[in-house]
């Protein structure tokens, strides 16, 4: 993802923002939650995933 000089980083990706960011499914997300690889936070009924939970994931650290 390209960042641009005076964008603020992402600290949470939802669910279809972090499809997106990683290529994976929206079910083989899901199981990665349920495994307890993937950390997810519940802002009243929104679903974020911590963008430090995505990046252990993505490279093999969780």
């Amino acid at each position: 993802m390209k960042q641009e000089a005076n964008q603020i980083p992402k600290l949470a990706y939802s669910i279809r923002e972090a499809c997106q960011a990683t290529s994976l499914g929206r079910t083989n997300l899901y199981e990665h939650i349920a495994k307890g690889n993937l950390r997810v936070v519940y802002v009243g009924r929104r679903a974020l995933i911590p963008a430090e939970s995505l990046h252990r994931l993505v490279s093999g650290e969780g």
